[in-house]
């Protein structure tokens, strides 16, 4: 498997409209990742994960209540705000790789053009798309409480730095 990488860990408190995670940290890992879209989705795989679109992150900030998410950035670089009011923007660039836990606000607040990534679910796991609209909660709370956690780390699998760091 070669050597791991330890992830950067990001934890955000609930910013009202978006709820964040209160226990699972999110985890970027700088440089983990592949350029090449194919060996992306083969990690993703090979870890228990599902691949499931290539494309950008949404401008608009949003989270997933029914699923944890992986984006794996592939080419260009964005510059993205994790965790929503309460969060922080960090800029990534091909190579890196964010595991973002259910209930965590992500937005894509500026790219370059040719800004694309994978995006992934663990296995059994489908995402809704949240904006923090009044209504949303308390039952987006409930069902980020039923989303199970992922049986392998997407990056480095079952050993990997995400089954300790989620419990």
């Amino acid at each position: 498997m070669g050597c791991v990488i330890e992830p950067e860990t990001h934890l955000f408190g609930d910013s009202g409209a978006i709820p964040n995670n209160p226990t699972l940290p999110l985890l970027l890992y700088r440089g983990a990742g592949s350029r090449d879209p194919e060996e992306v989705e083969a990690m993703y795989v090979r870890n228990g994960w599902r691949a499931a679109w290539r494309y950008g992150v949404y401008e608009f900030p949003h989270y997933h209540s029914t699923a944890h998410e992986v984006l794996g950035i592939y080419a260009g670089r964005a510059s993205i705000r994790l965790g929503h009011t309460e969060g922080k923007t960090v800029e990534v660039q091909a190579g890196d790789v964010v595991v973002i836990p259910a209930g965590v606000g992500h937005q894509n607040l500026g790219s370059s053009p040719d800004f694309h990534v994978v995006g992934g679910y663990p296995k059994g796991q489908d995402a809704d798309v949240l904006r923090g609209r009044k209504g949303d909660r308390p039952q987006a709370d409930e069902n980020i409480k039923q989303v199970p956690l992922p049986s392998a780390d997407p990056v480095f699998g079952e050993d990997g730095p995400l089954t300790k760091l989620w419990k």
